[in-house]
């Protein structure tokens, strides 16, 4: 299994902004299932505005297709929630681009609950 840094949900540029603020190694993760109603375009024009080059996922539910969409958009990091062989397909193709295919999404402080931008720094200090 890869070691992977602290997860953080972000809904927003605003809270991306706010997640890589303390400088601390990161993973920036869009909300459950966000590939199927914000798309993928989104999350790949938010990481860029936040100028992210690090580790990203983009929660795709159960929608093979997006997380395909993804992959071929040259994003590095998705959650699908599908049972096989949908999820061994995508699985293989993020292998094949260098990227990351994770069936279920990392333990994450999530910025859409009260407090949790008070919590970053201890959450991301492990």
């Amino acid at each position: 299994m890869i070691a992977l840094p602290p997860a953080v949900i972000v809904h927003s540029l605003a809270d991306a902004k706010k997640a890589l603020a303390p400088g601390r190694p990161v993973i920036l993760l869009s909300a459950p299932g966000a590939a199927q109603y914000a798309g993928c375009l989104w999350w790949r024009e938010l990481l860029a505005a936040a100028n992210f080059t690090g580790p990203a996922l983009l929660d795709c539910g159960l929608a093979p297709g997006r997380a395909l969409e993804a992959l071929h958009l040259g994003l590095l990091g998705v959650v699908l929630h599908a049972p096989a062989p949908a999820f061994a397909i995508v699985s293989e193709l993020a292998a094949a681009n260098g990227a990351l295919a994770l069936a279920l999404a990392p333990p994450a402080l999530d910025f859409g609950q009260n407090g949790a931008i008070r919590r970053l720094e201890s959450w991301l200090a492990g």
